[in-house]
């Protein structure tokens, strides 16, 4: 049985997600220098999974707006 198309969405499995496959976990384990040649991949502990923000972009009018505003207060001070 196939998902409806109006039920599909765009970057579904783009987003971040709190469990990790199996071999994510030995992978990030061998990052972390937790895992040991010949330990079975079974009963592995749980990972913290960062989830990282993306904060929002400035507009460049108001940087612009600001830039103008401290050249005038430059000015005045000379």
């Amino acid at each position: 049985m196939t998902i409806d198309k109006t039920l599909k969405r765009k970057g579904r499995l783009s987003r971040t997600r709190n469990v990790l496959q199996r071999h994510e976990r030995v992978l990030k384990m061998k990052e972390d220098d937790a895992w040991k040649d010949g330990q079975s991949p079974f009963g592995l502990p749980k990972l913290r999974v960062v989830k990282l923000v993306i904060g929002k972009k400035k507009k460049k009018a108001a940087a612009g707006a600001d830039g103008k505003a401290d050249k005038k207060k430059a000015a005045k001070k000379k």
